[in-house]
């Protein structure tokens, strides 16, 4: 992730790859912010290494769309979007995702749930590999899984330019969930054109953190 702070609460020192990750928006209403922090985490990832990202995406989910992507940093042409009917074929096309070569990320986005069952699959699945595995998930329906990640989603006050375009998206992040690791909340930005997450300023409990972050960043 890039950020002290969150990297030593995940287990790996990082978001693991070969790993399921689970994102879901904190209310009804901020599925468009979980689907552009799960975006960001894509366009980080390429911004590293070679390869596309699939993007495998129900019918009724916001789709998205060229400029979008591009102001999240991501080159469209390196982005495959695959619509499928409904969450069945989402699981089934992400399971054969995995399997695929010249993927650098995959992630589904669902109508529901994601079941104990299909998340064994799909994290055996991805144990096999080195890609970024993200599904994200409504917010109104929680079932047990085994996702080494668990991430709710919503929209922070953005910084906006003199014209009022948002310079830098920005989003209230609470990891409720790190296997073998610890859970946290952060307000945090993001730099399109570095591929870039920033600490925009910690939520309560984590103002020192914060601080910390702030003065390493001053030494680097």
């Amino acid at each position: 992730m890039g950020i002290h702070a969150i990297d030593m609460r995940l287990a790996p020192g990082g978001l693991g790859l070969g790993q399921l990750h689970e994102i879901a928006p904190e209310n009804a209403g901020d599925e468009p912010a979980a689907l552009g922090f799960a975006l960001a985490l894509v366009a980080r990832r390429l911004a590293r290494i070679e390869g596309e990202a699939l993007l495998v995406t129900a019918r009724g989910h916001p789709r998205p769309y060229g400029q979008g992507l591009a102001g999240l940093g991501l080159d469209p042409g390196r982005v495959l979007l695959f619509e499928v009917d409904g969450d069945r074929d989402a699981f089934r096309a992400v399971e054969e995702a995995l399997r695929a070569t010249g993927l650098a990320a995959v992630a589904g986005f669902l109508d529901a749930g994601l079941p104990l069952a299909q998340s064994r699959r799909l994290h055996l699945a991805a144990e096999r590999t080195d890609l970024l595995l993200l599904m994200l998930r409504s917010s109104a329906v929680e079932s047990p899984n085994v996702a080494a990640t668990r991430w709710r989603i919503a929209a922070g006050k953005a910084l906006r330019d003199r014209f009022g375009c948002i310079e830098r998206p920005c989003w209230q992040v609470r990891l409720e969930r790190s296997r073998n690791g610890r859970i946290g909340d952060w307000l945090l930005e993001w730099d399109h054109a570095a591929h870039r997450f920033g600490l925009a300023g910690a939520l309560a409990g984590h103002a020192a953190e914060a601080d910390a972050d702030r003065r390493r960043a001053g030494r680097s």
